[in-house]
């Protein structure tokens, strides 16, 4: 398999390298000579496996999805290193290497060129291979469609206005002017609806919109590897969310909800499960093998949306997991993180007593309690407190002198479409239904045990009271602060919660100016005179 993916990603790369090219300036070339590629069933599996490991390699990349996500003007803050300083201050111009080099969207077109190349010829496989069914087919361009729009979603919400370029020109890209936001996002959202509705809600489990087994490989294999049905409502709803459609927001969360549960039988429980009617408990949520986990050939369908680094795969990185950024000792032998929450900032988000994400250890505490300690947090009475909710070493071997990670980049997951469909109702004015989506996440959280899970006891949490929490908006943004810690969501949520409560000055004038976008790669602008820089950034 790594094989397959290796020569995909060579192939969709080499493509991809002369996307800055106008198309009537360059002879036809093809990486792969025509004879030999696209007419096999082997090949459209190689195609699709490669524009997936594109596409994680585009958030991976300089732990891009990260800094992207978390360290912008978020809760972490670095000790030493300049760069991330620079983003942390919304610096963005700043000559760092790294920032630079996340300023340019060119890996993200290589998504883009990658499946549009994918589009237009897999139809001659399907000629060509007996083997390559018409369903198979049908489910492959869902999921390259899928991909194509998250690839799109992403760069509309770091840069703004981006090129839509849906076609290949013959392996390179025509230069093309920036399309507005708004009909970016709106393709995107269209783009994951339709595919949502060819793709099966499970792989290899004899759904009807995917009988058999998908490349010869059982459930176990594809679950949380590959976009399904449900994973692509739950991202559908991020992308109607950031638009503010938020009727849309409850459309698509409602169909995940309700039909998550029904078609996940495994992952229903109570009690002492790992997931209970979808949510995952605490322990789940920070085990080195728990939600952000993907053993080879083992099925973890909660992560509704996930690119995963499998060990067993030997797919697992030194970098471009939250680890390389966050671990440092007791967990891992890295004497200073990149990244930490300092400790004045960590009381003032895990206030409420009873929150099973955070637990202080009042002594001394040894690598192998640092990988077994519930909690985001461990060191704590140390001069960083290291961020540990995500720790998946080794595939879980507990070596702290080789740190290699194997956690998956988690998109989304059940909380996030709970909290999201809240959000949506809190903005429709139906505050009864958003404090109930609210409380439903809650009461996995807040337990008087400090395990967190729920026992049949309902005072076993605290139910949110305005009295307690504030405006049930901000409750809400604040448990998504909590709850995805570390996930990538934390400037994205900003950017919304600021938008919905427009009381900030300084942050709306950051919105009307365009300072919430990244700054487009100067080189990027070199190649393409089409190209205009971000207003702010000028």
């Amino acid at each position: 398999m790594k094989k397959i993916i290796l020569l995909s990603l060579i192939f969709f790369t080499l493509i991809a390298s002369n996307s800055c090219k106008k198309s009537l300036d360059v002879a036809s070339s093809r990486v792969v000579n025509e004879v030999n590629y696209w007419n096999t069933l082997e090949d459209a599996r190689a195609g699709i496996m490669g524009v997936y490991g594109l596409t994680r390699a585009a958030l991976a990349d300089n732990n891009g999805h990260w800094i992207y996500g978390d360290v912008r003007m978020g809760n972490f803050v670095s000790p030493v290193r300049q760069d991330l300083k620079a983003v942390v201050n919304n610096d963005l111009n700043a000559s760092y290497p790294v920032v630079n080099q996340l300023s340019n969207w060119r890996r993200f077109y290589a998504v883009v060129n990658a499946a549009n190349t994918f589009i237009e010829r897999i139809g001659e496989v399907k000629k060509k291979d007996p083997r390559y069914t018409s369903n198979n087919m049908q489910v492959d361009l869902a999921q390259i469609r899928f991909l194509r729009a998250f690839a799109y979603f992403y760069m509309a919400r770091i840069w703004g206005d981006v090129p839509l370029i849906l076609t290949t020109h013959d392996g390179t890209f025509e230069n093309r002017p920036r399309t507005s936001q708004g009909a970016v996002l709106s393709y995107a959202q269209g783009e994951m609806e339709a595919a949502a509705l060819e793709l099966p809600y499970v792989y290899s489990a004899n759904d009807l919109q995917q009988p058999g087994q998908y490349y010869n490989q059982g459930s176990g294999r594809w679950g949380g590897a590959l976009i399904a049905k449900l994973g692509a409502y739950a991202m559908a709803a991020q992308v109607a969310a950031w638009q503010g459609k938020y009727a849309d927001v409850v459309k698509y969360t409602r169909i995940v909800m309700t039909e998550f549960p029904a078609r996940n039988p495994s992952l229903i429980g109570s009690g002492a499960s790992a997931y209970n009617n979808g949510y995952v408990s605490a322990p789940t949520l920070t085990d080195p093998a728990g939600i952000f986990y993907k053993q080879a050939n083992t099925a973890n369908p909660a992560q509704l949306f996930g690119l995963s680094f499998v060990w067993d795969n030997q797919d697992a990185a030194f970098t471009g997991n939250i680890e390389s950024l966050t671990l440092a000792a007791p967990v891992v032998n890295k004497n200073v993180p990149d990244i930490y929450v300092p400790k004045d900032s960590i009381l003032s988000i895990f206030k409420e007593p009873n929150d099973a994400r955070f637990v202080i250890d009042t002594t001394g505490i040894t690598y192998a309690d640092a990988l077994t300690k519930q909690g985001y947090f461990t060191n704590f009475q140390g001069r960083y407190p290291i961020f540990a909710k995500i720790k998946s070493i080794m595939g879980g071997e507990k070596d702290p002198t080789f740190r290699i990670f194997s956690s998956s980049i988690l998109l989304t997951r059940f909380e996030d479409v709970t909290l999201l469909r809240a959000e949506a109702y809190a903005v429709l004015g139906e505050t009864t239904l958003a404090i109930n989506d609210l409380n439903a996440v809650r009461k996995y959280r807040y337990n008087v045990d400090q395990v967190g899970i729920r026992n049949n006891d309902q005072n076993d949490y605290t139910p949110y009271s305005a009295a307690k929490h504030g405006p049930v908006i901000e409750a809400i943004f604040k448990e998504r602060q909590k709850e995805f810690m570390g996930e990538g969501h934390r400037w994205y949520d900003r950017v919304r919660y600021e938008k919905i409560k427009q009381n900030n000055p300084q942050f709306m004038q950051m919105i009307s100016t365009g300072a919430i976008y990244w700054p487009i790669a100067k080189e990027i602008i070199a190649q393409n005179p089409l190209i205009t820089q971000n207003s702010f950034w000028k």
